[in-house]
Order: C-alpha cells, then structure tokens, then sequence
C-alpha cells in the first residue's frame, strides 16, 4: 500500500469515528452538552473522589487499628490468685474479632451510603452553583442576540465584581462601539458621496438640458458647454478618489500646485452660471489679479462648488448672487455672498457641523448637511480657515482664507 493510500484510509477511519461520534452526540438531550452541565460534572466528580479518598483512609486505618489491638483479658482475684484458661482466653478474643468486624463492616456500610448520598448532593448542588455563577454569561448572550446591524447603540453594562466575566462583557462593549463606529463612518461616507456627486452631476444635466433645448444654439454654445461637462467629469472623478482615500484614512489628499484664485473663480461660475439663469438668479464675479495659491485646484473648486449650490438653492429669482476673490496681507480669500434666508447668530456655529441643519435652510430639496462641513475641511487642510457673515431675512457671506503662495 502506498502512502497516500495509508493516508485516505487513516482519514476514512477518522471520517466514520467523528460520525458516529456525532451520531451519538445527538441522541444525548442538548443541556447534556452546555457548559452548566461539565461544571457540574467536574465539580461533582472532585468533591466524590476526595470524599471517596478520606473515608477510604479512614476505613483502612481503622481496620488496621482494630486488627492490630489486643485487649487485656481481666483476672479475677479472691483470696487466692485465679487465672482464665487458655480456652477462655481464646473465646474473648474470638468474641472480640468478631465485634471489630461488624464494626468494620458497618462502617464500610454507612460510608457507601455516605459518599453516594454526597456525590447525588454535590450533583445538585453543582448545578445550581454553576448557574449562579454563569448567569452573567447568559445575561451576555441574551443581549448580543438582540443586537441588530442597524441598531448597535445597546450596551451589555454587566455589572458585578471586576472578574473575568465582567472583563468579558467589557470587552464585549468595546467591541460594539468599534462596531457602532465603523457602521457611522460607512453611513457618512454615503451621505458625503451622494452629496459630493450630486453637485457636478447637477450642473451637467442643467447644461445640457439647456443647450439641447436651445434650437439655435451655435457650435460655440456647444463647445461651452462641453467644457463644462468636461470640468465637472474632471471635478467627479477627484471626488471619487478623495471619497475612498476618506473612507479609509478619514483625511482628503490633497496635490499641490501654483493656482491662479481668480481663474478658480471664472470656471465656477461658468458651471453655475446657467443654473442661476434658469432661476431667475443673477450670478456676478470679481476678482483681483496676481492671487496666486499652492493649493489642490480641485479641492477648492469642490469648496466653491459647494458654497455657490447653497447660495443658489436658498436665493429667490431675482436676487443677486455674488462670487469674489481679493488679497489682504498673506491671505487670499475667495468669497459667496447670497441675499439669501440668511442664518440665525445662535445657529452660525452650527452650520460646519456634520448633518447639521437648521429650520427654514432645507431648501426645495432635503440635503445631507455635509456641504460647508467639507468646504471647512478642505480650508483646514489648507491651511486656512472658513469665515461666515450672516444676517435673518439679508442674506450670508462665506469666505475661504488661505494662505498666498510666497514668492
């Protein structure tokens, strides 16, 4: 027989004895195999076999005893000294042996009875002792069952003495909120990437919405336009790659490079620019020259992007729009002005935050409430700052601040 034959005949004889194993193992009732049940066993199979040892030594020592010892035969004295016969002797002694018998047979007797009554007793006893002691393990796994993968908030807070199952249920808890976490950091990355998306993919439908629609639009019209789809496809694609390195480092990359601010300005308003007109809203620029940045150009036109979207979302036709770039000292900053809603002073720490937003700013649409929480981390992670000026029923100004490019 070769090896390999050996060896697929060794793993068929394992094959057969793990089944019938399990053959047997499924006859047995189910609490025969949960851990109470081993406890109990092992606990009352110590507390025999030690009762089992003592009485054994004790039985053993006094039999050795009683054989051993020799009781002194009494002499009756009167008057003159008599002594027992040998036959009399011998009859005490006889009378004796068998009394230490019984003796040690009554013994042998009771101590049966004992350790069976001991090993029924440790039995039960075990079993309700080892439940007590793994009911904290119960209260565990009734919690984790109703767990849900939308619902991780739930905790196990076992209470009780610091020992290894409350460092169980710790770790249990641990476990969750790192769960809870990675499940709220895949929720935002959605959210951010639907919201981040929806902004280009807006500006293109609306442009060639528009220039379809026109009849007498002209191949310069088209070619405007095909820019912008061009820029906006360009501006998608970055998003995607910024919205993975995000989901898993949790920071944007960012590639620097000289960027002229007032040409940034130009090609954001180019891609609103029709959107603002079909709305009845009228979008100006202005900027300075020389603003010069090292600056990721993507990643603030994403800001800019942004920043017009809700300018235009929350403007009423015939409003004013306003998109600026200028230079004050070592700082350049690129700014939205929007005779707008406006937003309350109690509220204008709030809006960077993440899925926050305040009543009266929903729009005409729901949004997400990451839009000026990303425009602030794309300033921060150049270095700057994003600035708000706003007032109820006048309108907001948000402003990038970010360092010029030295020279």
């Amino acid at each position: 027989m070769t090896t390999l034959e050996s060896d697929q005949s060794q793993s068929a004889v394992r094959t057969r004895l793990h089944s019938r194993s399990q053959q047997w193992a499924n006859r047995l009732p189910s609490w025969v195999g949960s851990i109470r049940f081993r406890l109990t066993a092992v606990w009352s199979s110590l507390v025999f076999g030690l009762a089992a040892i003592v009485i054994f030594a004790i039985y053993i020592g006094l039999r050795i005893y009683l054989e051993n010892q020799r009781f002194p035969v009494n002499v009756v004295r009167s008057g003159d000294t008599y002594f027992f016969t040998a036959d009399v002797q011998q009859a005490i002694r006889i009378a004796q042996n068998q009394s230490n018998a019984r003796v040690v047979q009554t013994l042998g007797q009771y101590s049966l009875v004992a350790l069976l009554a001991l090993f029924v007793l440790s039995l039960i006893i075990g079993w309700f002792v080892s439940g007590r002691m793994l009911r904290p393990i119960g209260e565990i796994s009734e919690t984790v069952r109703h767990f849900q993968a939308s619902d991780l908030s739930q905790r196990i807070n076992l209470g009780g003495p610091d020992d290894e199952l409350r460092r169980l249920a710790d770790t249990f808890d641990d476990m969750l909120e790192r769960l809870d976490k990675a499940f709220e950091g895949q929720r935002q990355f959605i959210h951010e990437a639907s919201h981040e998306l929806r902004n280009p993919l807006a500006v293109i439908r609306t442009n060639l919405e528009v220039t379809l629609s026109d009849p007498n639009a002209t191949a310069e019209d088209l070619r405007q336009t095909a820019e912008v789809v061009q820029r906006s496809t360009e501006r998608m694609a970055r998003l995607v790659d910024d919205l993975l390195i995000y989901a898993r480092k949790g920071t944007l990359s960012l590639e620097r490079a000289p960027v002229d601010a007032s040409l940034l300005i130009e090609e954001a308003a180019d891609e609103f620019r029709v959107t603002a007109e079909s709305d009845g809203i009228e979008l100006l620029t202005a900027a300075d020259n020389d603003l010069w940045l090292f600056a990721d150009r993507l990643a603030l036109r994403q800001a800019l992007g942004n920043l017009l979207a809700n300018a235009l979302r929350l403007s009423s036709p015939g409003t004013t729009v306003r998109l600026r770039a200028g230079r004050e000292g070592p700082w350049i900053w690129m700014a939205v002005e929007d005779q707008g809603p406006g937003i309350d002073a109690n509220d204008q720490d709030l809006v960077f935050q993440r899925f926050w937003r305040g009543a009266g700013t929903g729009g005409p649409e729901p949004r997400s409430g990451l839009g000026l929480a990303i425009v602030r981390q794309i300033a921060e992670a150049h270095g700057g700052e994003v600035k708000l000026v706003s007032e109820v029923g006048r309108g907001s100004a948000f402003a990038l601040w970010i360092p010029a490019l030295s020279v």
